[in-house]
This record gives structure tokens, sequence and C-alpha cells, in this order.
């Protein structure tokens, strides 16, 4: 009678391996099949997208023609595209009619006009001779009211953001500042007056996400302002992201 062949657990599993000849194969092929599960495990993105960018829908006129204190934390988690570029909006400040700190206070200018047309449209400025700074101009036609584009995070086109930022890193400091996102996007201030609901150019468009936790506080940079609207909180920022600027002490939960 013949005793019957006994099979080690460590000679089943060498069994299912690749067959090698060398010690040095033997251990590589062992490590790829031991480790192919971790491997498998993907790093969930910071801003995971439910549609691809061709699937975003373009917001409509009639979702910028409302107060900008009511279109400001609306635009919080929307996306801008320019070209192979797509950033998603974190950070944003409102300027409304009557703001001694908004750039239509003083009437309408050639710089200014843009911020007095129908909401929807790009109001870009230079701010000290170095920054372009993108607004996105708010309520009807004619009122002078825009919120700031404050801070982004990169969804696409990261090279080309890196190239124009003159930086490469994939980290916050990228894009936490207005002037970093007018730049990132290639801007100027021909870009005033575009609309941001049409195909091409410049686009405001719907990723399919609400933002459920919103930080608030005071705008940054306007104490030439009035008291009552240096203190107002007209500065949104989303709550679980890194990509705001500072000073992020001055921010608190909705």
């Amino acid at each position: 009678m013949k005793t019957p062949v006994r099979h080690s657990k460590r000679a089943d599993q060498e069994s299912e391996l690749p067959k090698v000849t060398t010690p040095l194969a033997l251990r590589a092929a062992r490590e790829k099949k031991h480790c192919s599960k971790a491997r498998a495990v993907r790093v969930r993105p910071e801003n995971p997208l439910t549609r691809t960018t061709a699937e975003m829908k373009l917001m409509p006129p009639e979702f910028f023609q409302i107060d900008a204190l009511d279109l400001a934390p609306r635009l919080l988690g929307k996306f801008l595209r320019r070209d192979n570029v797509v950033l998603r909006i974190t950070e944003v400040e409102a300027y409304r009619p009557n703001d001694s700190a908004c750039h239509g206070r003083s009437g309408v200018t050639p710089r200014t006009a843009p911020i007095f047309g129908p909401g929807g449209h790009a109001y870009v400025y230079l701010c000290y001779g170095l920054h372009m700074m993108l607004n996105i101009v708010a309520d009807k036609d004619g009122v002078g009211a825009a919120v700031l584009i404050r801070s982004c995070s990169p969804v696409t086109g990261l090279e080309t953001i890196q190239e124009r930022r003159g930086q490469k890193t994939n980290k916050p400091v990228l894009l936490n500042g207005p002037g970093k996102v007018g730049q990132a996007l290639g801007l100027s201030t021909e870009w005033s007056h575009h609309p941001l609901y049409s195909p091409g150019g410049l686009e405001v468009l719907d990723g399919g996400e609400d933002v459920e936790k919103v930080l608030v506080g005071p705008r940054v940079g306007i104490d030439y302002a009035l008291p009552e609207h240096v203190n107002a909180l007209w500065r949104f920022a989303i709550a679980d992201t890194p990509w705001i600027s500072a000073p992020k002490n001055t921010l608190r939960p909705l």
C-alpha cells in the first residue's frame, strides 16, 4: 500500500507561482502574489468627481443673477474650466452694492464697468500691478456686485497649472490665493465681460456634488472699508479641504 503524499501549505502556495528557476526570481514571484491585493488599493482623491469633465454641465445665467451674498456659498464646489485646466472652487468672498469694499462703490469707470454687467460674466482686474483677480459678476444688470474667487484645488491639467505658476508642487500653496488662481488659469483683464455660462473659453461647471460643511469669516485685505463691512462674515470656504488661503484662524463653521 502506497503512503499518501502530504502537501504542505507552503508547497501548495509555491505550486501556484509561475515556474521560475532561480531563487531571486522565485522570491520576486512570491512578493508579487502576496502584494497584489495591497497594490490594487487606490487612494481616494480629495475631490472625487461624480462625472467626467466632458459630462459636467454649464451653470445657466439665472444661477448667477442673485445677490452676491447668496451666490458666494453656492459657488463652493463648482468648477472652473479653461482649456485642459479644471479647478474646483474652495474659497470665495462676496462683494455687494453699497459695500465700501466693493469696486462698484465709486460707480461705473472703465475699470469697474464689467462688475455692473449682468450676473454670470467675468470681472478680472489687476491687483498691485502683479496679480490677475477673477471675480464672477452677481445679480442683475446694473447692480454692481461680484464674488471673488480666493482659492481652488486642481482637478485636471496639473502640469499646465504648474507651468503657468512657475511652481512644481501639488500642495495647496499652488492655488491658495486669488492671484494664484488667475495665474493658473492664464487670465488677463481681457477676460472681463466674458460669459461664464457659454461653452468655450472660461466656464463655470456643475460637478454634481453639494458642499455640506462651510466655513465663514471676514474678508481679507479690506482695512480701508467701513467697520461694518470689514467685520461682515462674507468670506466662505469649504470646511474639509486644505486648499484655502490665509488667514485660516478667522474662519468658523457656518
